[in-house]
């Protein structure tokens, strides 16, 4: 069962948890109330369940929709970015928020023909995805443009814009790995991070490697995570899970965590190994095609750096690739 839709955080900060018909449950939006209305951060994947949650919630709350003055979002992932045009249409067209490359990767991913559908799927043969599973992936991609529809007019936000949610600014800081273009929200002076899935307690956001977006992610998200952690916080507000204090801490176990899995797929890499076999040997073989997707991208992003220190080589025979220490 997931918990109650609503938690007042405090007076001007609201957790509402928006149904996910995906193991995770549920994903965090928030709501910031200002003197000029609300904002509402990542709204959720569209579903019928979602526009319930946010109905129940709202009306909770005493919210009408033409209060909402914007959408902003951490990253286009369908979960946070998927509802952003179904509350502006209900909000008289208030602006939608994304950083410029999130922007770019709607586009890609679910604009016209979804170009990053066929550029992922190609990428997954030539690591090793054997051809009964493609279609199904493909067809399983495609199936997410009805959760992101109908699709918002977006407007930009740039790295280290200060951002105003509800009446505090927030310092937009660019945090790529789990998603390009990914941003946090930092408001200095109450040591408090709206971090999206940048940092997540007790499970690990994925780390997935996206064909011409970029090419070594998990150095990215590494990276990326040894900046934040310098932040000081007392209060982070995660996109999955509940918002927590030890934000340092937990980035730090994060960085420990991939490097424990980058020794682990060194270990299992003695002999050759497509990216699908060692995602195979390293996440099992009981996943959804969901669950597939994000561990074979993952175990790619893993391999790619890995290769970029000079640990693993790789090869090519018939267009697919291997590795191997």
């Amino acid at each position: 069962m997931m918990r109650e839709t609503v938690t007042i955080l405090r007076d001007d900060l609201i957790q509402v948890r928006v149904p996910l018909p995906f193991p995770l449950r549920w994903v965090n939006a928030y709501v910031l109330k200002g003197k000029n209305g609300f904002t509402v951060i990542d709204p959720g994947l569209h579903t019928k369940d979602s526009e319930e949650a946010w109905e129940k919630a709202f009306q909770e709350l005493g919210i009408k929709y033409d209060q909402v003055e914007q959408v902003v979002l951490t990253h286009y992932h369908p979960d946070h970015y998927g509802m952003a045009g179904w509350f502006q249409e209900r909000a008289g067209g208030a602006p939608v928020l994304l950083s410029e490359t999130g922007i770019r990767l709607t586009s890609l991913m679910w604009g016209a023909e979804q170009p990053m559908t066929r550029l992922l799927c190609e990428s997954f043969a030539q690591h090793g995805l054997p051809t009964e599973l493609r279609d199904e992936m493909t067809n399983h991609m495609r199936e997410f443009v009805d959760h992101v529809s109908p699709q918002p007019a977006m407007t930009a936000i740039a790295a280290g814009e200060l951002v105003r949610l509800g009446d505090r600014l927030y310092e937009a800081i660019e945090t790529p790995g789990h998603a390009a273009g990914h941003l946090c929200f930092y408001n200095r002076e109450a040591r408090e991070i709206l971090c999206g899935d940048h940092v997540l307690p007790q499970i690990s956001p994925n780390v997935s490697y996206m064909p011409d977006v970029d090419e070594d992610p998990l150095r990215a998200y590494l990276s990326s995570l040894a900046a934040v952690q310098q932040l000081s916080v007392d209060a982070a507000y995660p996109g999955h899970r509940e918002p927590f204090a030890k934000f340092g801490e937990r980035a730090a176990e994060l960085i420990v965590h991939h490097h424990e899995r980058l020794s682990v797929m060194v270990e299992h890499l003695r002999h050759p190994m497509t990216a699908y076999e060692l995602c195979r040997t390293v996440f099992g073989f009981r996943l959804t095609t969901h669950q597939l997707r994000f561990a074979l991208a993952e175990t790619i992003a893993h391999l790619v750096y890995l290769e970029g220190e000079g640990r693993i080589k790789r090869s090519e025979r018939d267009g697919v690739i291997s590795y191997q220490t």
